[in-house]
């Protein structure tokens, strides 16, 4: 009988720390996302020309002319990137897992001002391939750029479509691991001039959840690929009997 009642009243107090910690880190993401938003980006979108292809330092706007599966002639418009390197890939993702002796799994995300939108995104860190360079080292080389940390390739995605309708600019997905010590303290970023990236670190077992709060109660717009990727595992986890190997 003292058995089962000192195992429950462990199970209680494991049960609160748990949600101590929960709280905790929540508690602190919102406080670095409130002290960004109460600094808010005086980046804005002040004027739009329509640009002629010649003066275009970055994309192609060009139009095709094609036959449809029915035989038919027919004409598209389409943006191509000029930068595209010997790797025939424009961009690298990386989707990262930071390992921490006492935290949670986490990932950690990048605010920034995106023109296009004329908003801020919530992104993974991500980033062009340069002219000689392999997806794999694009990717340690952006994360380190835009994050501070170094991290670990553990797999690499098939080359995949950012846009299909509009553009066909492609990427690929790395998957990274980092791997933190007690105390280490934040890396600091190497940005680019002209970058003002934000972090944001936050538990997977959270990250759909916080996506939603971005958009929803936040005003932030949350990148495709990042959301796809968190609704998926989500999907995953709330319905595991769809992923089970049948017999």
């Amino acid at each position: 009988m003292l058995h089962t009642l000192l195992s429950s009243m462990l199970r209680t107090l494991q049960a609160r720390t748990s949600l101590c910690r929960q709280a905790s880190r929540y508690l602190t993401t919102r406080a670095r996302l409130s002290k960004i938003m109460s600094n808010p980006s005086k980046a804005r979108v002040t004027a739009t020309h329509d640009l002629p292809a010649s003066e275009a330092k970055w994309i192609n706007l060009q139009r095709l002319d094609y036959i449809d599966a029915k035989g038919r002639e027919r004409t598209w418009e389409v943006a191509s990137r000029k930068t595209r390197g010997k790797a025939g890939i424009d961009a690298v993702a990386m989707g990262n897992i930071i390992y921490h002796p006492s935290r949670p799994p986490s990932t950690i995300l990048v605010l920034q001002f995106r023109p296009p939108l004329n908003a801020t995104t919530v992104e993974w860190p991500a980033g062009l391939i340069d002219a000689d360079e392999t997806p794999e080292q694009a990717a340690v080389r952006e994360l380190k750029e835009e994050t501070g940390y170094e991290g670990k390739v553990i797999s690499m995605s098939p080359i995949v479509a950012a846009d299909p309708g509009m553009t066909s600019a492609n990427m690929t997905l790395a998957m990274v691991e980092i791997h933190m010590k007690e105390g280490d303290p934040e890396p600091e970023q190497h940005l680019d001039e002209g970058e003002n990236i934000q972090r944001v670190t936050v538990p997977l077992d959270e990250l759909y959840d916080r996506l939603v709060e971005f958009g929803e109660r936040d005003g932030f717009v949350v990148a495709a690929k990042l959301y796809h990727w968190a609704a998926g595992a989500r999907f995953a986890k709330d319905h595991p009997d769809l992923f089970k190997t049948k017999l």
